[in-house]
């Protein structure tokens, strides 16, 4: 019998943001599709009986959780600097740089490994997007992580490459992306919900985590423009790190407050209908690891606009439309194009949906899951 056991605190974390959608589906997954006589158990931080309980029913077939002794920002503390690490038996995996890095030795400690997660290099290309707290903490877990992780996961081979410019892993990095949630299904009460929402019949829609580096200020001087068409920006998406007041953005930028729709966080299904019943999904971010929402978009066939950064061309291949980055200037005058071609276009939204439905099939957790199970057998 063999037991992996997966960090899965960002579950739980208040804001639990693009790493906790994946930390969740992923380990879901790796339930289902664990191999004979292997089982998973949840590590977290102290949480108080009804975070567990949560934690149970979301992770249906997890077979057991261990809780350390310190709350989450205290273990991340403790394990940035080494400390704590009783975790770190076993067979680890860790969702992210949050985890129990120490000195092991297969060869006197039989079966204890561990394998790290690095989403991005935003720490190390845009530290100013992040806190400064959070871009010291990234960079020393990293350099934790070269020293005693078995394996390192990211999410896209451009991650790959940027990343052996900063911090040298060697032959330890494995490529293992996500996919769209298994609960992201539009509810049966469709109309009603959209109602209940505000929904407009048309509008472009944005979604993710309000913060600096996702681009949202440009998004809406390109809608502000007088050559932009006269649509209503819809977000999604909990409030993020930062003093980014969307309306008050929204008014620097010259966009009206009445075209704009701030959802904040709202439901898998009701996210579902948002996404599916937009007109154009428009992801103007600087830097992205895997940019989930864009396969999202594409699952419900809605046209997709995505800056040219690496991982997210790698992630939408050919079925979305590209705006090049450099010129921040220029940036709201080339968003503001790329959605008045897929408004005025038919042919070309109708080409867009057809070819992200088919590029959304490309990627399932059951195939990210069965990769993190080949991952640990290969250590």
């Amino acid at each position: 019998m063999a037991t992996l056991r997966v960090v899965v605190d960002q579950i739980l974390s208040p804001v639990p943001g693009g790493i906790g959608r994946y930390t969740e589906e992923l380990t879901r997954a790796m339930i289902t599709s664990a191999p004979r006589d292997c089982f998973v158990e949840g590590i977290v931080s102290a949480q108080p009986p009804a975070k567990l309980d949560e934690l149970k029913t979301r992770l249906p077939g997890l077979q057991s959780v261990s809780k350390t002794t310190l709350r989450r920002r205290e273990l991340s503390a403790a394990w940035q600097h080494g400390l704590f690490t009783t975790q770190s038996h076993g067979m680890v995996h860790a969702t992210s740089l949050l985890a129990p890095l120490t000195k092991h030795d297969q060869l006197h400690q039989p079966g204890d490994q561990i394998a790290v997660t690095i989403h991005d290099v935003v720490p190390w290309t845009h530290p100013q997007t992040l806190t400064p707290h959070g871009v010291a903490w990234h960079k020393a877990m990293a350099r934790r992580a070269r020293r005693y992780a078995d394996a390192v996961v990211v999410p896209t081979h451009a991650v790959a490459q940027e990343l052996a410019r900063y911090v040298n892993f060697g032959e330890r990095v494995r490529v293992i992306g996500g996919a769209v949630s298994s609960s992201l299904k539009i509810p049966v009460d469709a109309d009603a919900r959209a109602a209940a929402l505000g929904l407009p019949g048309s509008y472009v829609l944005a979604v993710g985590t309000l913060e600096p580096r996702k681009g949202l200020s440009s998004l809406m001087e390109a809608l502000a423009r007088d050559d932009a068409p006269d649509l209503p920006l819809v977000i999604a998406g909990p409030q993020g790190w930062g003093d980014l007041d969307v309306f008050a953005a929204a008014a620097a930028a010259g966009l009206p407050e009445n075209r704009m729709h701030v959802l904040g966080f709202v439901s898998d299904e009701d996210l579902a209908l948002v996404i599916s019943r937009a007109t154009v999904f428009v992801y103007p971010s600087m830097a992205e690891g895997f940019g989930l929402p864009i396969i999202e978009a594409l699952h419900f066939g809605t046209p997709v606009i995505h800056t040219d950064v690496p991982a997210l061309m790698e992630v939408a291949d050919d079925a979305s439309i590209v705006v090049p980055r450099d010129d921040a200037a220029g940036l709201p005058a080339r968003l503001a194009s790329a959605i008045d071609r897929v408004v005025t276009d038919d042919a070309l939204a109708a080409r867009l949906r057809i070819t992200g439905l088919d590029r959304a099939r490309a990627f399932s957790w059951r195939d990210s899951a069965e990769k993190v199970w080949q991952l640990h057998a290969d250590l």
